[in-house]
C-alpha cells in the first residue's frame, strides 16, 4: 500500500482539460478540395461537362445566342467548321444552337422524371420498410409488378395511356423507374429502423411520424439520392429514345432524341447530323454516372 501511495505521488498530474483539435480553416479545406480533385482529373471533366449542360439548359442565349429554328438555306448540310461548329442541317439551321437550345426541353424532362420516380418510389419504400406486415407485403408485390415489365415497355404503354408531349414522357418514364427507388428506400429504412437512437426515440414515447420524419427519413435518403443522380442520366437515354420515336415535343422543337431522328435520312452524306447530338446525350450520361459513382463512394466511407 505505501508503495502505491509513493507511485501516486510521484506521478504527474493529469490536466483536467481536454484538447481539442482545431477545425481546419478555410485555406486548409481549399487545399483539400484541390488535392481531391487533382487525384480525380475524370471527375473535373464530368463536373465542367454537367456545368455546360445546366448552363444550356437554364440560359442557352449564353452558349448560343442565335435563333434555334432559323435557317439559311444556302448553308444547308455545311459540315462542322469554325463557323458552325456542329455544321448545319437540311434546312441551313445551325445544329449547334438547337443541341444547347434543345438541352432546356430535354433536361426539363429529366428533372420531372426523376423527380416523380423519387418522390413516389421513396414514399413506397419509406412507407413498405417502416410500417412492415401486410403493408410491406401488399407494396412489394406492386414493385415486383413493375420490375417484371421492362421500362421501355412500360413507358410506351403510359404514353399511349396518357398522350404525346414531353411532360407526358417524363412522368410515363419516371413511373417506370419508380420500383428501383423504392427498392433501395425500403432496404435503408428497414437498416435504420432497427437502430438503436429508433428504438430509444420509440421507448422514450416519440410518435411515430416524428420519428420517421426526424430519425428515419434523413438516414435513409443518401442511398436514395445517389440512385437519383445515377437515374438522371438513365432518364435521359429513356426520354431521348421515347423522343427518337416521336413520343416527344412535335418539330421544329429540338429535343435530343428528335435531332437524331431528323438526322437519320442523311446519315450516309452529313455524318454530324445525328453524331453531334448523339455525343452530347454520351457525354452527359458518362458524365452523370461518374458523378454518382464518386458520390456512392463518399457516401460509403462516410457510412
Amino acid at each position: 500500500m505505501t508503495e502505491l501511495l509513493i507511485r501516486a505521488e510521484s506521478a504527474e498530474p493529469v490536466s483536467s482539460s481536454v484538447v481539442l483539435a482545431e477545425p481546419p480553416g478555410r485555406g486548409e479545406r481549399l487545399r483539400r478540395l484541390l488535392r481531391f480533385l487533382g487525384r480525380r482529373p475524370g471527375l473535373v471533366v464530368s463536373a465542367v461537362v454537367v456545368l455546360l449542360v445546366l448552363v444550356a439548359a437554364f440560359f442557352p442565349a449564353v452558349l448560343a445566342p442565335g435563333d434555334p429554328n432559323l435557317g439559311v438555306v444556302a448553308d444547308k448540310l455545311r459540315a462542322p467548321s469554325g463557323a458552325q461548329w456542329f455544321g448545319t442541317d437540311y434546312l441551313g439551321r445551325d445544329v449547334y444552337s438547337r443541341v444547347v437550345h434543345g438541352a432546356s426541353l430535354s433536361l426539363q424532362a429529366t428533372l420531372i422524371a426523376v423527380a416523380v420516380a423519387l418522390v413516389v418510389g421513396g414514399l413506397i419504400g419509406l412507407l413498405a420498410g417502416f410500417v412492415g406486415r401486410w403493408v410491406d407485403e401488399s407494396l412489394m408485390r406492386v414493385v415486383d409488378v413493375l420490375l417484371s415489365i421492362p421500362a421501355i415497355l412500360l413507358s410506351l404503354a403510359l404514353i399511349t395511356a396518357l398522350g404525346y408531349g414531353t411532360v407526358k414522357v417524363a412522368i410515363a418514364v419516371g413511373i417506370a423507374s419508380v420500383a428501383n427507388f423504392a427498392r433501395v428506400m425500403r432496404a435503408e429504412t428497414l437498416r435504420i429502423r432497427q437502430s438503436t437512437y429508433v428504438e430509444a426515440a420509440r421507448s422514450v414515447g416519440t410518435r411515430w411520424y416524428v420519428t420517421l420524419w426526424r430519425h428515419v427519413l434523413p438516414n435513409a435518403a443518401g442511398p436514395v439520392l445517389v440512385l437519383a443522380v445515377l437515374e438522371f442520366g438513365l432518364a435521359i437515354l429513356a426520354i431521348s429514345s421515347l423522343s427518337f420515336l416521336g413520343y416527344g415535343a412535335p418539330p421544329p422543337a429540338p429535343e435530343w432524341g428528335s435531332l437524331i431522328a431528323e438526322g437519320r435520312n442523311y446519315l450516309a452524306t452529313s455524318w454530324w447530323l445525328c453524331a453531334m447530338p448523339g455525343l452530347t446525350i454520351a457525354a452527359t450520361v458518362l458524365s452523370v454516372n461518374r458523378i454518382s459513382r464518386a458520390l456512392d463512394g463518399e457516401w460509403r466511407r462516410a457510412a
